[in-house]
């Protein structure tokens, strides 16, 4: 899981965080309010934190990151 102490995000990096999970659980075919997305929501905060910080590297990095 993240650890997210003293993080803030503007609007503009919840976009992209938000536009890749979409991306990525409409290519999946998961359920955004599933447990599957939950892990590949907490891998996408990761991810952009280690500096995949637009809609397309995200999605291309979660699409390679392994999910639980």
């Amino acid at each position: 899981m993240s650890l997210l102490v003293n993080s803030s995000f503007s609007p503009d990096d919840l976009d992209v965080l938000r536009s890749a999970l979409d991306a990525w659980c409409s290519e999946q075919r998961i359920d955004i309010k599933s447990v599957e997305a939950q892990f590949a929501a907490s891998a996408a905060l990761d991810l952009y934190q280690a500096g995949y910080d637009s809609r397309e590297k995200l999605l291309h990095a979660l699409r390679d990151y392994r999910i639980a």
